[in-house]
């Protein structure tokens, strides 16, 4: 790889908010490290995107289990030589019922993706950028809209989401005195598969159902790419971005 080459792993890389992400790094030149549970929509990312293939690796991964994630890590920085941006989007829901009838299991798998994933890729990416020559590079985090505001029966996701805004404002003080840029994406109704419903109609916060608009799933990525292609000096701490109609401002 040339060295002038940047390098960016994408968790969550397989479909919606990730798979729009990695096309566009992809269109910009960048190397990338796909990740995500099942290597099959990982490949069929790179396929669309028509990548070079010497570009990517594709690596399963469950960003909640530590040795997994090592792995990942450890097989990126072996294949290209450095690591100049991860991109923490993974994340997992949970059925939209009353808390009370949620398991413990339905809560734990949640934080595991959500919350300890990003810790954890966090993590292998600081050693990786604070010994490599030149040294630095940026984490952006996927917070969501519901780093801010619940949705109705969304305790488990909207927890993980405050804590992730945490994350990321512990990643920035911690790592400003070794040339790590640290911000955070919210997003709000990108049409993926996972808002398919949502103009048909979902829940609200007086107990009614409504449709919601959805905005293009590329705009997200060109946000990303924006705070990415920033120099280390510079850093989008946080950015919101949604549907312009979508029912956030006044929510509740």
């Amino acid at each position: 790889m040339a060295d002038s080459l940047k390098v960016a792993l994408v968790t969550g890389a397989g479909s919606g908010i990730g798979r729009a992400v990695c096309h566009a790094l992809l269109k910009n030149g960048y190397a990338l490290v796909l990740a995500g549970r099942r290597v099959e929509p990982l490949q069929e990312t790179v396929d669309l995107a028509d990548a070079d293939p010497a570009r990517c690796l594709c690596l399963p991964t469950d960003v909640g289990k530590p040795e997994q994630v090592a792995e990942l890590f450890a097989q990126a920085e072996r294949a290209f030589g450095r690591l100049d941006l991860l991109f923490n989007n993974a994340g997992s829901y949970t059925p939209g019922v009353p808390m009370e009838e949620l398991s413990y299991e339905q809560w734990q798998a949640t934080v595991d993706v959500n919350l300890t994933g990003p810790f954890l890729c966090a993590q292998q990416a600081i050693r990786i950028m604070k010994a490599q020559t030149p040294n630095g590079g940026r984490i952006i985090n996927n917070g969501s809209i519901s780093a801010h505001v619940p949705r109705p029966f969304s305790a488990p996701y909207t927890s993980t989401k405050h804590a992730i805004t945490g994350l990321t404002k512990s990643i920035s003080l911690d790592c400003r005195n070794d040339n790590i840029a640290c911000g955070q994406i919210d997003i709000g109704n990108a049409k993926t598969p996972m808002t398919r419903a949502m103009p048909k109609g979902v829940p609200q916060a007086n107990g009614e159902r409504a449709a919601e608009p959805v905005m293009d799933v590329a705009h997200v990525a060109d946000a990303v790419l924006q705070m990415a292609s920033l120099p280390l000096d510079t850093n989008v701490q946080f950015m919101t971005i949604m549907a312009t109609s979508m029912p956030y401002i006044g929510r509740g």
